[in-house]
């Protein structure tokens, strides 16, 4: 396969692009819509959010230390796209996309109560980067519908419709290729009858 070389950049796709909400006292709840985002320890459990200094929940962020990971489906997917391209300064985003905000039970940071994931967090450092500054967070509390819930307490994730980012496009999750681990698995045995 011929290559050609370009000059460095972000190439890392896909992405999750989620919407990542948080507020500050006496002012509206607001959303922002992040693909620099990503696991980055188990225990603890942590996670980052990259954002620009210019943007206007950058100072939410830095104040408060708090956000929420909200994960993004399909049915969330427009209004995600509205906040990525909308500034809280100028509107309200819960209100202007018809999303639910609920206060967040440990952290008290407002939740997107329609979806079906939301990762309460506390930022436990702020790194700058160049264009854009890391905040790193550990992951407080996790919230999951019920409506995804089997009977055996089992979450199905990925019945959910989850979206993700690539290259300035967003597209639904495909078919089931694997599990993890499948490719050294041993095939399981047929079962055979027994003669007596």
């Amino acid at each position: 396969m011929k290559k050609q070389q370009w000059k460095p950049g972000n190439m890392l796709y896909p992405l999750p692009a989620v919407l990542v909400s948080l507020g500050r006292e006496g002012e509206k709840p607001n959303l922002i819509t992040v693909a620099w985002t990503g696991t980055v320890c188990t225990n603890p459990p942590m996670v980052y959010i990259s954002v620009r200094p210019e943007r206007y929940s950058y100072s939410i962020l830095k104040e408060t230390k708090t956000f929420v990971i909200n994960l993004t489906t399909e049915k969330l997917l427009k209004a995600a796209d509205y906040c990525g391209v909308r500034s809280g300064r100028d509107v309200d985003k819960f209100k202007e996309t018809g999303l639910t905000a609920i206060p967040g039970p440990v952290t008290g940071c407002p939740m997107v109560a329609e979806s079906p994931v939301n990762l309460e967090c506390k930022v436990k450092e702020v790194k700058a980067l160049g264009s854009h500054d890391m905040f790193l967070a550990e992951v407080v509390a996790v919230h999951v519908s019920e409506d995804y819930m089997e009977g055996n307490g089992r979450f199905c994730l990925n019945q959910t419709g989850l979206v993700a980012y690539s290259h300035g496009e967003y597209f639904s999750l495909g078919k089931k290729l694997g599990t993890f681990g499948y490719s050294v698995r041993k095939p399981a045995k047929k079962k055979g009858k027994h003669r007596r």
